[in-house]
């Protein structure tokens, strides 16, 4: 069975072991066969981590398909090969059908899959909010990634420093549980809501996060990985300026609709009297018509989270369309429609406004 050849096809998107060179008899009976897995992995078996001509006893051999094509047999590993890793494939011609091959020598193979030599690429790309002046009772950031992200340990590389470059005692709230969108490219970072209320424990013992009238820098540094294990390209800085805290609600009798013209596809506008949370503000307002249907179209919160617009999927008729919004909806500062952050639902203060949504109407003409 000198002919017997052992090859790492490479042409697809996953590494292939194939075996050529096999007579159109021998081809013709594994046809024929009707083999198993286990009577296949007798016949091939690629290891991973195995240098050696002799496999090591109890290696278990890797699971994948087999199949004969063309002329050769095919293994097809069930998971891609990893670049580094050493792997060699062992071909028994003795285990042949028929038996013709009784006594022909194994022939084995090993193949290196290179390490992938790759520039780390991945940036953060926005932070929110965007404004350069943010309450002192900021709540939360929301850290935008252009690719995804490894999780666990992301608050060693995550700093909230002052203006002297100092990095600030325990900013953050840090749950186990981190706070990802599924496709791990947004990260929720939350202030330690003890930090922002008045009356409560660690902000009466250590003191607010941010101080109105200073500067601070929020720092994500370039050694955290990617989900590829790359360090990111660069460090992010964003600076900004504590100003006043906002305790106030959020009061949407004070939003300015500005409406598109009848026939056209241009977006419907809301400007704000104060920035709302980006994520929320994208979620919890949409746009109906007279019947209470919501129109498919996409929105977006620009002007440092200012303005709120919204594009519609086909041009608008004329009417009359609602402003839906969901009374959760939060700004910068946690507050909702009709009820500060500082007042728990627990603390027997009554909301001034019960209702799930609001409704505000324009018209199109």
């Amino acid at each position: 069975m000198s002919g017997a050849e052992l090859r790492w096809n490479t042409n697809s998107n996953q590494t292939i072991v194939e075996v050529a060179g096999l007579s159109e008899k021998t081809i013709r009976q594994l046809h024929e066969a009707n083999w198993q897995v286990e009577d296949w992995e007798k016949l091939l078996s690629v290891y991973a981590g195995q240098r050696d001509s002799i496999a090591s006893p109890g290696l278990p051999a890797m699971l994948g398909s087999y199949c004969v094509v063309d002329g050769f047999i095919r293994f097809q590993p069930k998971f891609p090969l990893e670049p580094g890793v050493v792997y060699r494939a062992v071909f028994r011609p003795a285990r042949l059908p028929g038996g013709a091959e009784s006594g022909a020598t194994d022939v084995d193979s090993t193949f290196l899959l290179p390490t992938e030599q790759r520039a780390p690429t991945t940036t953060v790309t926005h932070v929110y909010p965007s404004a350069d002046v943010l309450p002192e009772n900021l709540l939360k950031f929301y850290v935008h990634f252009s690719a995804p992200m490894r999780r666990g340990h992301i608050y060693e590389h995550i700093q909230l420093r002052d203006e002297a470059e100092k990095p600030l005692e325990l900013p953050f709230l840090e749950i186990d549980e981190e706070l990802w969108n599924p496709e791990m490219t947004r990260l929720t970072l939350f202030i330690d809501p003890g930090r922002i209320k008045r009356g409560v424990q660690p902000l009466e013992e250590i003191g607010p996060v941010l101080e109105a009238g200073k500067k601070y820098t929020l720092v994500i540094d370039r050694g955290w990985q990617d989900a590829r294990g790359y360090p990111m390209r660069k460090t992010f800085r964003k600076r900004f300026k504590a100003g006043p805290p906002d305790r106030e609600p959020i009061v949407t009798s004070a939003w300015h609709i500005l409406p598109p013209r009848a026939g056209s596809p241009d977006a419907v506008r809301i400007r704000l009297p104060k920035p709302l949370d980006h994520a929320l503000a994208l979620r919890m307002i949409r746009v109906a018509d007279s019947e209470g249907r919501f129109l498919p179209g996409e929105a977006s919160l620009i002007i440092d989270e200012r303005e709120w617009i919204f594009a519609p999927a086909k041009a608008w008729s004329a009417g009359s369309y609602h402003i839906v919004v969901q009374t959760l909806i939060e700004d910068l500062a946690g507050n909702n429609i009709g009820k500060p952050f500082e007042i728990d639902l627990f603390d027997g203060v009554e909301r001034r406004l019960t209702k799930e949504t609001v409704s505000l109407a324009f018209q199109v003409e």
